[in-house]
């Protein structure tokens, strides 16, 4: 699976996991120079409080544009160390 936005392979793994209908990928395929801290936050009844990052890339944001869960509830373990994307990022097979 690839995440593309802005022309750009944000993430590219083997090893996602769908939850939801969001691919999660593995932190250490996603590519750390397109990622900028976010102080947005949300929580999930399940899956519990999830953190947010910008993507910067080629001079252009888009904010919020990828989340993961730091400390995920125990139903949601499976995503633990994993990134999703959303926002207009493209998540495809090819």
């Amino acid at each position: 699976m690839k995440a593309i936005w802005n022309n750009q392979v944000i993430a590219e793994s083997n090893d996602t996991v769908v939850v939801e209908g969001n691919h999660y990928f593995p932190a250490n395929s996603v590519k750390e120079d397109y990622l900028k801290d976010s102080e947005h936050t949300s929580t999930c009844p399940w899956k519990g409080n999830a953190r947010y990052y910008h993507l910067a890339v080629d001079g252009k944001t888009n904010e919020n544009a990828a989340w993961y869960y730091p400390q995920p509830k125990d139903a949601a373990a499976s995503i633990k160390g994993r990134i999703a994307f959303w926002k207009g990022v493209r998540v495809t097979e090819d």
